[in-house]
């Protein structure tokens, strides 16, 4: 049994991060991306049933954010400078199984916290948001930089097994074993539905 609190759906925002195509064929090809995509599926679709919100973040860059980025940047300077991820390429689109719906938040942003370079903050406040469950790639970017944050912002953090995944095997398993306990409660999506109140 899970030791987590239960969730209240209209406090509770899903965080989807950064599932596009460009990012998921980063991680190995013996990881299951299709099981990874369903399993994230299913836990949207739950949270939308019990209504919770879902909120969307994709990383992508206009011509002026890839002028912007700094050489000292070691993770971003690269992308600016082979000019990746433009936010109108079908490698930085969400996918189409996690597609976003009326009523879900959808923010871009430009560094790895969902945070740090978007409204979705504020955006979560407006709706009364205190619980985010956190799903994404990758657990050392995306994961680990929106745990961090949100941490420090006060929201009660989950964060889901079973629904992040990292091309680093060794990093996944160290983050969601020893760093990421420390701030958010760690429960796979059958525990995510037993929180909800489903079966």
């Amino acid at each position: 049994m899970s030791t987590a609190p239960a969730l209240d759906p209209e406090h509770t925002a899903l965080l989807v991060l950064d599932f596009q195509p460009a990012i998921l064929a980063a991680l190995p090809e013996g990881g299951d991306c299709e099981a990874l995509l369903g399993r994230v599926e299913g836990a949207v679709a739950g949270i939308r049933a019990k209504g919770g919100t879902i909120a969307h973040v994709r990383l992508g860059f206009t011509e002026a954010d890839w002028d912007a980025i700094p050489a000292v940047n070691k993770s971003f300077a690269p992308l600016a400078q082979h000019r990746v991820m433009h936010h109108e390429d079908s490698a930085a689109a969400i996918d189409e199984r996690l597609a976003p719906r009326d009523g879900d938040i959808v923010v871009r942003k430009i560094r790895y916290g969902a945070m740090s370079t978007t409204d979705l903050d504020q955006q979560l406040r407006e709706r009364n948001i205190t619980t985010l469950v956190v799903s994404g790639v990758s657990t050392g970017g995306a994961v680990l930089s929106t745990v961090i944050d949100a941490a420090d912002r006060d929201y009660q953090l989950y964060v889901l097994s079973d629904g992040v995944a990292d091309p680093d095997a060794e990093v996944h398993n160290v983050l969601l074993q020893r760093v990421l306990p420390s701030r958010a409660h760690i429960i796979d999506t059958a525990e995510l539905r037993t929180l909800l109140g489903g079966s």
